[in-house]
């Protein structure tokens, strides 16, 4: 007989599954596509990247490496998925400067057992910038917030010290899991790593509940919808490499 604790996680699982997979749980305004907008707030970091800022004022490749789990991706449609539109929107307004990305997906790997082996994997990359997805594994196995923090306290400084710029991405928003899993502890505490390690911090929960709550996606909704999910991969994506170029401090002049 299953315990109850492994039978909440694989509920949460489930749950997660249907939610996350695609990226969201899905349907948009069918007569109005979403704009992608994003209040200026959630975009605002005082968290330098000065590496990719070196990079990009000396025309050298901007190598970036996306460390995240299965809301990194759409299935059978990569191309679609937040890192590669990311990808496209950032060589779009960096045109002279060679932009790479790749992608390493950990499934199913908590903070603690991906911190473990950044050292190894900067070092194969070699990436300017390491996005790194994470926080959803964690609070699903209610793994303890303190122990979580001090997790992502020693991943920050493992990729820092390796030589990359960091940016911290936290969990999607679905409203249909809340009450299965509590977010806010690990959110907070991505929060409180970001300040402390001075690394910008990119606050997907709030921006896709912000495009819930003015009605550009519906949450709630169970119904998948590939093209949907292909839609709020691309506003991600787009506004993920706002908050690049932002953070960056690159003049318009150096992204054109």
């Amino acid at each position: 007989m299953l315990s109850v604790s492994w039978w909440r996680c694989g509920m949460i699982g489930t749950a997660l599954a249907s939610a996350w997979t695609l990226g969201l749980a899905t349907s948009a305004r069918a007569d109005n596509p979403p704009s992608c907008e994003v209040p200026a707030y959630l975009l605002t970091t005082e968290s330098p990247l000065p590496k990719v800022t070196e990079a990009v004022k000396k025309g050298q490749p901007l190598d970036i490496l996306v460390v995240g789990s299965r809301s990194s991706t759409i299935n059978t449609s990569e191309a679609s998925a937040y890192p590669a539109r990311l990808q496209a929107a950032l060589k779009d307004r960096l045109p002279a400067v060679p932009v790479n990305l790749s992608v390493e997906l950990q499934p199913k790997k908590t903070a603690e057992e991906l911190a473990s082996g950044f050292v190894k994997l900067v070092e194969e990359k070699k990436p300017i910038l390491v996005v790194w997805q994470t926080g959803t594994v964690d609070a699903m196995r209610s793994i303890d917030p303190d122990d979580f923090r001090n997790a992502v306290n020693a991943g920050v400084s493992a990729l820092q010290n390796a030589g990359a710029d960091v940016i911290l991405m936290n969990l999607q928003y679905s409203p249909r899991t809340e009450t299965m899993i509590s977010v806010p502890p690990y959110i907070d505490n991505m929060r409180v790593v970001a300040q402390e390690r001075d690394v910008p911090l990119f606050d997907r929960f709030s921006i896709m509940r912000q495009w819930s709550e003015q009605g550009d996606f519906d949450l709630f909704n169970p119904t998948h919808g590939l093209e949907l999910a292909k839609q709020v991969h691309d506003c991600l994506g787009r506004a993920l490499s706002k908050f690049i170029i932002d953070a960056a401090h690159l003049a318009p002049a150096q992204q054109n």
